[in-house]
């Protein structure tokens, strides 16, 4: 059920800045622009198999009812973390191309400098320039942080006791790169019921109602400005980034009720179970997609001293998810409501693999606050005794949950691997795919296709300046094809590297190092999607041929593996 208390806050915070009404007419759409909108909506840190149209367990009937009335895809790639995915997303380019290859952190290396570096133009820009509304709700985490010296300020800033201004600089915010509107986070970690680094255009959000829960205010956020960008006759560009069901562990309690038994029969039971729906449903082939092993497999959850909690841990990364679906519903009557629904392109996906962190260890400071707003203390517990879900808490699910969530693939968040880097990807336009409905794509994509997928569905232009800067040729690859049902689009190769982890993928063949272990493995993703046979020793040829591929690329592309500790 709808918190209205949730709804008041979001409704008192957009209306500062787009003066809507409570009530409005539905407009009527000109003739003369039949272009569509376009909405992108991601999810953060979500596993591969977590929806439950790629067979998870969770309630998603809004995602679920976008997938079965358009396409699902299944080869589809991130770059294994929050803000390179971001990055890629937004400018069509490889994300050290865009100057993101680690984090927020400025450095002095092109591909590292923490934030879209003056080579890109974003989605939202091209799209703006060809006369596109534009707005963005939820997670920026593409700008340099400002951080506080003394970590005390730091932590009076994050616990809202003291205020030092701008959270980045304003040049980097998104209403500097395109967009109109804006209503979210700039920087990555939330307190989702009472987040840090929150603004309303550029302007620090300062107080929030009681009852605030971010998801929610995100969703109805987009929500009404769908109600103001509908009144126009130009179509519109939405960018939606959830902060959820990212670290920490925080949900409604209601939500978290309709879970508290789904996850006490353990990791092999939801990740067999899981596996079954997938190949069920036609997602996978159990000949060519085996069950890989479940990760610490000597670790059974009979003989686990923390089932308790553990079983809790998921249920509300469940309810996490399943309040981000709700808040989909939303968007999706609003758009039947306006006459919107018919003419827009709406794309899901999650921006990496579920995260295998135990945030608890990284303790207070940089983004993560230490006490609530009234001075509650919050709870960094290492010993499992503190249940996640409420405010005072900061926990996450872990690796064996993590290795559930990616199901039916190894490892997460980070690394190169499938389970890091391969992404539930849902694409609904009905006035648009001509494919079959509810059917499944397996052209071979990557974030960086939308800025071309936008373009061409738009008859925008990209452009080789911008506002006087030069911009690098995007390296995407439009998606068109696949709505058209066609089978030969997409990319013939794609590569990464994030904190060391590295993959080079040409057709079938899978290079792939991780960021603990520099040596190479080879797959054969034909036979083998779930990388449970290295074929290095058999085909060295192949391991000599696609390392050259990778260094060729790392060399022009602005990459510097350089692994060193990550933070958060």
């Amino acid at each position: 059920m709808k918190k209205k208390g949730v709804v008041a806050s979001v409704g008192l915070a957009v209306a500062v800045s787009v003066g809507l009404t409570a009530f409005y007419s539905k407009p009527s759409r000109s003739k003369a622009d039949a272009r569509p909108n376009i909405i992108i909506i991601m999810a953060d840190d979500m596993g591969y198999s977590d929806l439950g149209c790629y067979g998870g367990e969770i309630k998603t009937p809004n995602i679920d009812y976008l997938a079965n009335n358009g396409l699902r895809f299944t080869q589809f790639y991130n770059t294994s973390r929050c803000c390179p995915t971001r990055a890629s997303l937004l400018t069509g380019l490889y994300n050290h191309q865009a100057g993101i290859g680690k984090m927020t952190d400025e450095e002095s290396t092109p591909g590292y400098r923490g934030h879209l570096a003056e080579n890109t133009v974003t989605i939202a820009e091209v799209l703006k320039a060809a006369g596109y509304q534009t707005g963005m709700t939820g997670k920026w985490h593409v700008s340099n942080t400002i951080v506080q010296k003394n970590p005390k300020d730091q932590l009076d800033w994050l616990n809202h006791k003291k205020d030092f201004g701008d959270f980045g600089p304003l040049n980097q915010y998104p209403t500097a790169r395109g967009f109109d509107k804006y209503f979210g986070n700039i920087w990555g970690v939330v307190d989702f019921f009472d987040p840090f680094s929150l603004v309303n255009g550029t302007k620090p959000v300062t107080q929030i109602p009681k009852n605030y829960y971010h998801t929610d205010a995100i969703s109805d956020s987009t929500v009404a400005y769908i109600q103001s960008f509908a009144k126009s006759s130009s179509p519109f560009f939405l960018y939606v980034a959830h902060t959820a069901p990212h670290w920490p562990l925080m949900a409604l309690p209601e939500d978290i009720e309709k879970y508290k038994d789904t996850y006490k029969s353990g990791w092999d039971a939801i990740r067999k179970s899981r596996y079954d729906r997938m190949v069920k449903m036609g997602l996978i082939d159990p000949k060519t997609t085996p069950l890989s092993e479940r990760w610490d497999k000597q670790q059974t959850w009979e003989a686990n001293a923390d089932k308790e909690w553990d079983a809790r841990a998921m249920a509300v990364h469940a309810a996490m998810i399943d309040r981000m679906d709700q808040g989909i519903g939303r968007m999706l009557q609003t758009l039947r409501e306006t006459g919107q629904l018919e003419n827009t392109l709406i794309v899901f996906l999650s921006d990496n693999g579920a995260s295998p962190e135990n945030c608890a260890a990284y303790g207070p400071g940089f983004d993560r606050p230490n006490e609530t707003r009234d001075g509650r203390p919050i709870s960094y517990d290492l010993k499992k005794q503190v249940m996640p879900g409420p405010q005072t808490s900061f926990a996450s699910i872990g690796q064996r949950w993590s290795n559930v969530a990616n199901t039916p693939y190894q490892y997460w968040k980070a690394e190169s691997s499938e389970g890091g880097v391969r992404t539930p990807m849902v694409a609904f336009w009905p006035k648009g795919i001509k494919a079959k409905k509810g059917g499944y794509s397996a052209q071979m994509g990557h974030v960086m296709d939308f800025m071309r997928t936008c373009v061409e569905i738009s008859g925008a232009k990209y452009p080789q300046t911008f506002q006087g800067r030069a911009i690098s040729v995007s390296t995407g690859q439009s998606l068109v094809p696949a709505f058209q049902g066609k089978t030969n689009g997409g990319h013939t190769s794609l590569f990464n590297e994030h904190f060391g982890a590295r993959y080079a993928r040409s057709g079938n063949w899978k290079l792939v190092s991780a960021s603990r272990d520099t040596t190479w493995q080879l797959f054969d993703l034909a036979n083998d999607k779930t990388e449970t046979n290295n074929l290095a020793a058999t085909y060295p040829e192949k391991v000599n041929e696609l390392k050259k591929q990778w260094q060729t690329w790392a060399k022009t592309h602005q990459v510097l593996p350089k692994p060193n500790t990550v933070r958060r």
